[in-house]
C-alpha cells in the first residue's frame, strides 16, 4: 500500500505567515519607499534614488558610531561566553541546589531594560550609590557624565551582568544534554578535568553556544534603552550607540529618508555579520 502525504497541516501555519507579513514585511516595504525620498510632509515627497544611502555611508558620525558598536559587540562576547560557560560548569547538577541557583541565575534577566539603566545610574552614584560611593571613598575618580573611559567601563559591566546568564543558562541546558556515559567513560581512561571540557563538554556545547553568541550579537548591536538611561550618549557621544543614532534622526529630527536608509544599512550590517559568524563557526566544526 502506498503511503501519501498529506500536506493538510501546512494551513495551520498561514496565519503564522500573514502576522509576519503584516508586522515585518509591510513596514519594511514602507521603510525601503522612505529610504528613496525626500519626505517634507505627509503629501509632499520627492524621489531622490540612492542619494540617502550615500550621505550615510560618508557621514563621519555614522562612521564613528560604528565603530564603536563593532567594539562594543566583541568586548562583551569576549567576557560573556567565558564567563557564561564558567558559571555553568559551576552551577550544581541537581537537587535543590540547582533550582536555587537557576533561578538566582535568571533574575537579571527578567528585569526590563529601562529599568536596568536605572538601576545602574542609582549604583554608580557617587552620594548614595553603592558602587559610585565606594569608589569614591577609596580615592577613585569616577565619574560616568565626565569621563568617557568610565561610561564605556560602566556599561560593558552592566551588559555583562544583565546578560551573563543567558548565556550561563544556555550552556548549563547543553551540559545536563550531555550522556552520563561520556563521563563514565573519561572516568575509566582517567581523563583530566581540562581533557573531559575540551574533548567531551565544549564540543557538545558547540549549537548552544552557536545560539548564544548570535543573540548576543544582535542584542548588544541594538543595544538603546540600557546606555541611553544611564549616560543618555554622553558624556559628548562617546555612549551614542547606533540604535540612539537612528533614534535621534528619525524621531528627534524627523529626517525620515536619511533614517530609512540608515535603518536598513543597520539591518544589513546586521545580517551580515550574523551569517558570518555562523558560516565560521559551522565550517570550523566540519573541518574536526
Amino acid at each position: 500500500m502506498i503511503k501519501t502525504e498529506n500536506n493538510k497541516a501546512w494551513f495551520l501555519v498561514l496565519p503564522v505567515f500573514a502576522l509576519v507579513a503584516f508586522s515585518a514585511i509591510i513596514p519594511l516595504m514602507t521603510v525601503v519607499n522612505y529610504s528613496v525620498q525626500d519626505v517634507f510632509d505627509a503629501h509632499t515627497r520627492y524621489f531622490v534614488g540612492t542619494e540617502w544611502f550615500t550621505k550615510m555611508l560618508n557621514d563621519p558620525a555614522l562612521q564613528s558610531a560604528l565603530l564603536k558598536q563593532f567594539g562594543f559587540s566583541f568586548t562583551i562576547l569576549l567576557i560573556e561566553v567565558p564567563l557564561g560557560i564558567g558559571i555553568a560548569l559551576l552551577m550544581p547538577k541537581r537537587g535543590w541546589a540547582a533550582s536555587l541557583c537557576l533561578v538566582l541565575v535568571s533574575l537579571p534577566l527578567l528585569i526590563p531594560l529601562n529599568v536596568v539603566g536605572t538601576i545602574w545610574q542609582i549604583f554608580t552614584r557617587g552620594d548614595i550609590g553603592l558602587m559610585g560611593w565606594s569608589l569614591r571613598e577609596m580615592g577613585v575618580s569616577y565619574n560616568i557624565s565626565r569621563s568617557a573611559a568610565d561610561a564605556w567601563g560602566t556599561i560593558i559591566l552592566m551588559d555583562v551582568w544583565h546578560w551573563t546568564p543567558l548565556i550561563a543558562l544556555l550552556c548549563y541546558s547543553g551540559l545536563r544534554a550531555i550522556p552520563e556515559a561520556y563521563y563514565q567513560a573519561a572516568r575509566i581512561d582517567r581523563a583530566s578535568r581540562w581533557a573531559v571540557f575540551r574533548h567531551i563538554q565544549l564540543p557538545k556545547l558547540t549549537n548552544v553556544l552557536i545560539i548564544g553568541v548570535l543573540l548576543r550579537f544582535m542584542d548588544s548591536f541594538m543595544i538603546y534603552a540600557e546606555p541611553f538611561v544611564l549616560t543618555g550618549g554622553g558624556p559628548g557621544s562617546s555612549t551614542t550607540f547606533l540604535s540612539q543614532w537612528l533614534t535621534t534622526m528619525a524621531v528627534g529630527q524627523f529626517d525620515l529618508g536619511p533614517a530609512a536608509a540608515f535603518s536598513l544599512i543597520y539591518f544589513l550590517i546586521i545580517l551580515a555579520v550574523s551569517w558570518v559568524f555562523y558560516t565560521a563557526i559551522m565550517n570550523s566544526q566540519k573541518e574536526k
